[in-house]
């Protein structure tokens, strides 16, 4: 199949689009790359340098290489700046997106995976959280999300388009290849790992009052090959039946700690990761572990790589490979 993939040239969308190739699908990656990486593509793809809104370029790559389908990746993603600029959230995660689904009516271009967030839940009454259970946002990213999960479901009912939104949880670890690397970095397995290396000197550590095991919030965290796999899975199911499909993607259980994490992290790499702990961030929910038994039972899908340590363990390799990211 011919795939569109939007932010492609990111964390996720690097390893989702490694997991296509396996799968024989033909990738174009479309990216802005304000904050994506060009080394993250790999040469073989046609990387397609734009902005969603810039419909004529959109419209011109979708007919150019016969788009089929389309994994949505693009979006900004960081809970604190869409608290402070909620108006650049709406902009680019929806209107954006909009765009997009637009385009692809135009250009005749009807499947799509979108690649959502666990954001959507805010603070779950019960814990693992499942797809049924009530969606109600803390910060503009996960509402700008949930808002396009909303128009997904009312093009399908009004255009026949069909889609599958996954709601990811706390994606980590790396491929061979490809990792994570975000300026600025917000995300805590990374951190870690950077201040292990001694590139920053310290770890930030929001809130050790919340009401959990030790005081610091609880994450489920997902290898991010196993994520990938998921879309391609999604995109393979993808009919005119199969569609309106919502699927969390983490690998539930107890979850772990910020403490704890550290705790893994200082054993993987053999060095103390200096802490220093500083109020909780706004929009933080305490406790985000997933139930992904509904992917497991519709698409058989199956974590690999569930293990943390394996999973901090692949982030570690990769960032001792590529201390200065891909710059390099």
């Amino acid at each position: 199949m011919r795939v569109l993939v939007t932010g492609g040239a990111g964390y996720i969308g690097s390893i989702v689009n490694e997991e296509l190739l396996k799968a024989a699908h033909q990738v174009v990656v479309y990216d802005s790359l304000v904050k994506g990486h060009a080394g993250a593509v790999p040469g073989e793809i046609p990387l397609i340098k734009a902005d969603l809104n810039n419909r004529a370029v959109l419209i011109e790559a979708l007919l150019q290489y016969g788009i089929e389908a389309v994994i949505h990746m693009a979006a900004d993603s960081l809970v604190g700046e869409s608290m402070a600029d909620p108006g650049r959230y709406y902009h680019n995660n929806l209107v954006a997106g909009i765009a997009l689904l637009e385009s692809m009516r135009e250009c005749g271009v009807n499947r799509i995976v979108f690649s959502s967030t666990a954001a959507v839940y805010g603070e779950p009454s019960k814990q693992p959280v499942d797809e049924d259970d009530p969606v109600c946002p803390l910060n503009p990213y996960g509402e700008t999300k949930l808002a396009f999960e909303r128009a997904l479901h009312w093009y399908c009912a009004a255009y026949g388009l069909s889609y599958v939104s996954l709601r990811y949880f706390n994606a980590a670890g790396a491929s061979e290849r490809f990792g994570e690397w975000h300026q600025p970095e917000t995300h805590l397995i990374p951190l870690v790992l950077q201040a292990a290396l001694g590139m920053r000197p310290f770890l930030h550590v929001y809130g050790d009052d919340y009401p959990t095991r030790d005081g610091t919030c609880v994450r489920d965290y997902i290898h991010v090959t196993d994520l990938a796999r998921a879309h391609v899975l999604s995109l393979a199911a993808l009919t005119s039946r199969f569609t309106g499909r919502i699927f969390n993607l983490g690998c539930g259980g107890a979850g772990y700690t910020v403490r704890e994490v550290i705790e893994m992290a200082e054993g993987i790499t053999g060095k103390a990761i200096p802490v220093e702990f500083v109020s909780r961030r706004p929009g933080d929910p305490a406790v985000l572990v997933a139930s992904s038994e509904k992917i497991r039972r519709e698409l058989g899908w199956r974590p690999e790589r569930q293990d943390l340590f394996k999973i901090i363990g692949s982030a570690w390799e990769w960032l001792q490979a590529h201390p200065e990211g891909y710059a390099a």
